[in-house]
């Protein structure tokens, strides 16, 4: 599957702000956003009237790269959260939110999505028991999301357990095992990002 390879931090100063996906780098001095906060390219200083278009597009673009996603799989989401009972805004953010790589982000077993990602697909994580290397499974409630057996002797796993992190309150982790599990589904107060959903809806309904 098709992926970006280029600078991480290229995407965030192209939003104007910082999306986290480089993990500690972005809170230092080190974060691209921190040292030239303008947008990449030749005319990444100049000023530029947006229009509403624009101001959706940007949204839009963001949020599929606060997620790391490309555009077929983000507009399939969309797609499977307008057949939903409920608000449709409010349902893409759930499903997106209950991806296994951001389940595993939210768990605090990666520094970021990108790394989470990453563990995932190298097979370090199971799902109620089995091995699931696929970042873009989606949990459900009552499942338990866990380090798998040789991994979790790694020192990468027992430094992120010690560490700890603020998790969710939709998600319980136990960091002595290594494992969480979903409690509920996210509702959307539960979703720390600035992200304002309506435009992306707009964007999809023209």
């Amino acid at each position: 599957m098709a992926r970006y390879t280029g600078p991480s931090c290229r995407l965030c100063r192209r939003e104007g702000q910082k999306l986290y996906l480089k993990g500690e780098r972005c809170y230092s001095d080190k974060c691209g956003v921190t040292k030239r906060a303008y947008a990449p390219g030749q005319h990444g200083q100049g000023r530029k009237k947006v229009s509403n278009y624009g101001v959706q597009l940007r949204e839009k673009q963001k949020v599929k790269r606060y997620y790391g996603m490309l555009e077929g799989q983000f507009l399939a989401y969309f797609k499977k959260a307008e057949k939903m009972q409920g608000i449709t805004g409010d349902n893409f953010l759930k499903v997106l939110e209950t991806r296994l790589d951001n389940v595993v982000y939210r768990m605090g077993l990666g520094s970021s999505r990108k790394e989470a990602r990453q563990l995932v697909t190298h097979g370090h994580f199971t799902v109620n028991g089995k091995k699931v290397d696929i970042p873009s499974y989606l949990v459900s409630v009552g499942d338990v999301v866990a380090v798998k057996g040789k991994s979790a002797s790694s020192s990468k796993f027992k430094a992120m357990a010690e560490a700890g992190t603020t998790v969710p309150n939709w998600i319980e982790v136990n960091f002595e095992k290594l494992e969480g599990k979903v409690l509920s589904l996210p509702t959307r107060e539960d979703i720390d990002l600035p992200i304002e959903e309506h435009l992306i809806v707009e964007l999809y309904s023209k």
